[in-house]
């Protein structure tokens, strides 16, 4: 493996995303290149760490759903209409199966998993989100959506690419492999698409400052994520 991937192939530099994540350099990197992820890549993550994510990722997913929903409300064309319902439906009827699928590789079960309360990590981040929906319009919603699903599309992307990554024996593998995949990398373009999308007529691009408070408090909700898994195997 060679250094660490740009992750330009997918984030135009002229887009919305890419000047947020420019212009918030420091939350980002935080979160992308945190503890957390490198453990995980090299393979030294503590297992305790690992299944607590497990369990709050699939809480996170109920929240997340609820914030597409709102998402379609939101939109004003059918375009975008389509595309957040079939998020909506992804995350529902798809990407909630297959996470159970990988919990019980990790003696999860679905009871197990909603017996716990959700974390004040995960409370936070989501729904810092959903009102960021509320008070705001579709691209303020959208922006503080990004993190997430772009977020792990480059985290993959930068492990697969890094030397200090070893996939021979980690038991993170899948994970790290399901987030690099083509099509997860593809859904993560798709969003920042849709994002260039419903700035045409939101104007996103002239409201940039406030954006990028947004999506740098995004960015820092998402790193706490990662940390309230570190904090739980001290």
């Amino acid at each position: 493996m060679g250094q660490p991937a740009t992750f330009t192939d997918i984030i135009p530099v002229n887009s919305l995303f890419g000047k947020l994540r420019t212009c918030a350099p420091e939350s980002w990197q935080r979160y992308v290149c945190h503890d957390f992820v490198k453990q995980l890549g090299n393979g030294t993550l503590p297992e305790a760490a690992f299944k607590h994510y497990l369990i709050q990722d699939y809480l996170f997913l109920i929240q997340f759903s609820r914030a597409y929903a709102l998402a379609v409300y939101k939109a004003e064309d059918l375009h975008a209409m389509r595309a957040f319902s079939g998020t909506v439906h992804a995350i529902l009827d798809m990407e909630m199966s297959l996470h159970l699928d990988f919990c019980k590789g990790w003696g999860l079960s679905e009871a197990d998993i909603v017996a716990h309360p959700e974390a004040r990590a995960c409370v936070a981040y989501t729904r810092y989100v959903l009102d960021r929906g509320h008070q705001g319009d579709v691209v303020d919603l959208q922006v503080a959506l990004m993190p997430c699903m772009v977020g792990y599309a480059e985290i993959a992307n930068r492990l697969m690419a890094s030397s200090d990554t070893r996939l021979e024996g980690n038991p993170y593998r899948a994970w790290i492999e399901m987030y690099a995949s083509e099509e997860f990398q593809d859904v993560a373009k798709a969003e920042i698409e849709l994002l260039e999308h419903t700035v045409a007529t939101r104007g996103g691009h002239r409201r940039l400052e406030g954006l990028v408070e947004t999506f740098t408090m995004a960015s820092r909700l998402e790193a706490d994520f990662w940390q309230m898994g570190l904090d739980l195997a001290k």
